[in-house]
Parts: C-alpha cells; structure tokens; sequence
C-alpha cells in the first residue's frame, strides 16, 4: 500500500519540475544571447565578410587595416601617368598633380555601415558562419576643377605662339618688309573639359586642341606705301609687297634736306599753285606766287606730305631727275608724276630712307 502512494506522482508536484526545466532553458538561452551579443560587439571593429571597396576585399579588416589596403589600390589610379598632348607638345602628368582624391575613409565608413543595415541575428549568422554578403562598394573619386585650369593655363602658355603682323617700315635706316605669320593658342576651357573627362573615365592620353590665330595685318592690309630711296635717287609704289611703279627722281642738293623718316600724303593738287617758301633766302629772286602753268615748280601734279614744305612733285627741269638738285622736294617728271598721281590716294604713308 505505502509503494503504491509512492509510485504516483502529484500535479503539484509535475509542475513544479516543469517550471525548472523551463527556467533551466530560459538560463541557457539568456547565457547563448549574452554570448551572441558579446560577440557582436567584440567583431564590431572589423567588416563584414564578403565585402569590396574597389575591388579590393575588405571582409573582417579592421578600419585602420581597411584605409590602408584601399588607399594603396587608390594611390595605383592617382598615381597613374596622363599623357596630355597639343600640337608637338606632350606633358605627363598625374591625376593627384591635377589635384584629384580618393574618398577612402568615406567608402570604409560604408563598409562598416553595412552591418547596421543587417538584423543582429543577419549580423551574427555572416560573421559565424564566415557567409560572404556580397557588398561591392565603389570608390569615390573628386576632381579639382581649379587644379585641372591651372595645369592647362601653363601648357596654353607654354604652345602659345603669337601672331606676327605684317610689317613695312623704316628701322634705324633699313627698310623692313615682314611677312605675316599665323599663330597658334591652346583651346583653355575645351581641354580643361577634355582632361576631367579622362580622369573621370580612367583614360591614359588625352589630346587638347589648338587653335589658329591670324594676323591683325595682312599683306592686304599694309596697302601702297612710296619709299623714296636718296642713295639712289628712286621712288617705287609698292602695293603690299609688290613693286607696282618705279621711277627715277631728283632730291635735296647739298645744303638742303629732304628729310628721312615715315610721313604721309596728306594732300593732293592737280595743277597747283605755288607759294614761295623762302621770301627770305633762296626764294628771294623768286615771285610770292606762281600760278599754274608751264613755269609752275611743282609742274602739273603735287603730292604733299605731312613732312613741313615737303612735295612729290613734277618739274619742268628734266635734266635734275636723278641728281641731288631741289630745296628738299621730291622732284618727277611732269610724265611720272601725272601718271602716279591718280595712283596714290590720301593718307599713303610715304618712307624716304637714305
């Protein structure tokens, strides 16, 4: 009888060992979520597995670790060669020398955000099971827009060439004829535009275009211009460059001037009139005026120059032409000078050289 009371267990008494085996696994369970947790913490300083920046594997590294891996892989792109070419010039230059940088520390502060992004259990799951999450992050390139014109403004200084004008004067005595010549100028914000673009695609040349740049004065432009020669007593009319007309001429005689320099023809008379300049000295024997005519000094046509009392003019006396024989005018054969004449309008610039 008393084996039989033993034998049988009471309610009371199966609840109370199914309350201790509950709160046994609950202890257990507590303990494996506590050590789930410290280890979540403990592996917070290191990235997830499965994880590039790049192309560079960053899985479990540590920041510090992190930076330095993918700085390194930067360094490969900012540290590359450039080629820049314009016209026979070429630079080699670098994307950092452009003032180009890599966000490295933005895109490791990425990698670690991804775990933020995962459920603690997600989180847990990769890190103990080594189960890679498949994250490729980009790296992030910035540019310096003001770095990149810097860098063009010297190369467009360095292939400058400037344009040469054409050039017909009188120099220390010597008369200079200078042909025009085209230049040359770099096309700044066309290759500013052109290098950002290969830096941002990677590329390894880039070719900057130039751009002509023609004279302000041509050949054209230079128009007729009369060059009196006093060591050989000639004029010629050059059209630009070209000798269109030449003739023999008479100039000052000893004693008198016809003055070398650059002047211009600022009037011109048919048959004009003459008005003594010299009342007072070589002038004396001379009438106040001569009117047109046969006996006029300036003949029949008159060029007259920014040059005081200075004349191109014709003369009566043929047998002067080609000798040092006049006050300081230009003496022509009435023929010449007739023929001349309609040739060259106001404000062609006269050169006597000597």
């Amino acid at each position: 009888m008393a084996r039989g009371r033993h034998g049988r267990r009471s309610p009371l008494r199966a609840w109370k060992i199914a309350l201790v085996a509950v709160g046994v696994v609950a202890v257990m369970g507590a303990g494996t979520a506590y050590a789930a947790y410290r280890y979540d913490a403990s592996e917070s300083d290191r990235i997830l597995p499965g994880v590039t920046i790049a192309g560079v594997d960053v899985s479990e590294m540590t920041r510090s670790e992190a930076i330095r891996e993918v700085s390194a892989a930067a360094e490969e792109t900012l540290e590359g060669e450039l080629s820049v070419e314009a016209g026979d010039h070429t630079w080699i230059v670098t994307p950092a020398v452009l003032g180009m940088t890599a966000d490295v520390e933005g895109a490791v502060d990425s990698a670690f955000a991804l775990a933020d992004d995962l459920s603690f259990v997600s989180r847990i799951y990769h890190r103990v099971a080594a189960k890679p999450l498949g994250a490729s992050l980009d790296l992030t390139f910035s540019y310096d827009d003001a770095g990149i014109a810097r860098f063009v403004q010297r190369a467009a200084d360095e292939v400058a060439v400037p344009a040469v004008d054409a050039r017909f004067a009188l120099v220390e005595d010597e008369l200079v004829m200078r042909r025009p010549r085209a230049g040359q100028e770099l096309q700044i914000r066309l290759g500013a535009s052109r290098i950002r673009e290969a830096l941002e695609t990677g590329a390894s040349q880039v070719q900057i275009p130039l751009r002509i740049v023609e004279p302000e004065v041509t050949v054209a432009a230079l128009g007729d211009t009369i060059v009196v020669d006093l060591s050989e007593n000639s004029l010629r009319l050059f059209d630009g460059f070209k000798v269109a007309k030449q003739y023999r001429v008479a100039t000052a005689a000893p004693g008198y001037v016809t003055p070398v320099g650059t002047w211009k023809v600022i009037d011109k008379r048919e048959n004009p009139t003459w008005y003594n300049p010299a009342l007072d000295s070589w002038g004396a024997d001379l009438p106040a005026v001569i009117a047109p005519g046969p006996n006029n000094p300036l003949g029949t046509r008159a060029l007259y120059l920014n040059s005081p009392g200075i004349r191109i003019h014709g003369t009566s006396n043929s047998g002067s032409i080609g000798t040092y024989a006049s006050h300081g005018c230009i003496r022509m054969l009435i023929s010449d000078s007739e023929e001349l004449y309609p040739l060259v309008p106001i404000g062609t610039r006269v050169i006597i050289m000597p």
